[in-house]
């Protein structure tokens, strides 16, 4: 098992396939994107497979999450999918996603096996979603959100990032607007994980804000008791509200800064070159790819992604005066 010292399991897999993105979000990347990683580099289908593998049937990872970048960019995807929903014990299977691409996707990747999608939407605003990405593509967004439903790809989930004095008064219209189509919003604090460095602490909308914002309009009742578990959102009932299906509404917020969930994290990431990260935050890497192409074993993989895991530390530090941004960018690391 992927134990750490401090009594956590790693059973959540987030897999980076690449850290090219077709958009350029403000608290991303610039405007002129980055150097992306050289093709040699990155990880091949089968290399991938092999990967997961060894974290499904060895390892005890129960969760497959591809990420990037921007995952529907690459080439193969329902293959990837299909290869891991066919490993025993098949794990479950999600996709982090901006949306661009999903409506014509969703069909092969329900058919593949893909279980639900998180679609990140900051905004309802075609100019706003401009500021924000740099690139008109809302309609896009709006389309795969869609598509993702009549695939059967559910709960669909939306991921939002309210930006101070950009969308921060989009909060409730958000809300209401996920609702409306049966669509679980969560809010999500802006962490440090700019390209740019440009992150600051005074101008992050802080998850107490993002409560304040939904509760002039609606009001909101914890839904999670003591069931949340590892998962990063905390849970909200809004009152006398129901989604299409019948089922009470809720909203999250994930409070990544001000509200960590480090004690119960479950979560370790591959990268789309080969490196396991076993914290967003970690300063460093554990390369795997050398090993799989050096002609290592599953049991010499295994036995170096157990090490990584098990230096893993107690929380991401962001709060410490000491904390300093990891060199790679989100769009690198993988949701």
């Amino acid at each position: 098992m992927l134990a750490d010292s401090y009594g956590r399991l790693a059973t959540d897999l987030r897999v980076s396939l690449t850290d090219r993105c077709n958009l350029r979000c403000t608290y991303c990347m610039p405007p002129e994107g980055l150097e992306w990683l050289p093709k040699p580099d990155l990880l091949t289908d089968d290399e991938l497979l092999r990967l997961i593998g060894i974290g499904v049937t060895r390892l005890g990872i129960t969760e497959v999450r591809f990420t990037g970048g921007e995952p529907l960019l690459r080439r193969g995807l329902p293959g990837l999918v299909a290869g891991t929903t066919a490993l025993a014990p098949r794990p479950r299977t999600a996709l982090t996603t901006n949306g661009i691409g999903l409506a014509r996707m969703a069909p092969a990747l329900a058919e593949a096996g893909l279980d639900r999608v998180n679609v990140s939407l900051d905004t309802l605003d075609p100019e706003v979603f401009e500021t924000l990405a740099r690139r008109r593509r809302l309609d896009d967004v709006l389309d795969g959100l869609a598509g993702a439903a009549r695939a059967g790809l559910t709960p669909v989930k939306v991921n939002t990032v309210l930006m101070r004095d950009i969308n921060d008064a989009e909060a409730a219209g958000l809300l209401r607007y996920c609702v409306e189509r049966g669509y679980e919003l969560r809010f999500i604090e802006q962490m440090p994980l700019d390209a740019q460095h440009g992150w600051r602490r005074d101008n992050m909308i802080t998850a107490e804000e993002i409560l304040g914002r939904l509760e002039a309009e609606f009001t909101l009742e914890p839904a999670d008791g003591d069931t949340r578990g590892s998962a990063p959102a905390e849970l909200f009932h809004v009152r006398g509200v129901r989604f299409p299906n019948g089922e009470p509404a809720t909203v999250g917020v994930i409070g990544s800064v001000t509200r960590p969930f480090c004690g119960a994290c479950d979560r370790v990431r591959l990268t789309a070159d080969g490196q396991i990260r076993n914290c967003l935050f970690a300063r460093e890497e554990s390369d795997l790819r050398s090993l799989l192409r050096g002609g290592a074993t599953d049991d010499e993989i295994a036995e170096r992604w157990i090490a990584a895991v098990s230096a893993k530390l107690p929380g991401h530090g962001i709060n410490d005066p000491s904390f300093l941004q990891p060199s790679r960018p989100m769009s690198a690391i993988g949701g």
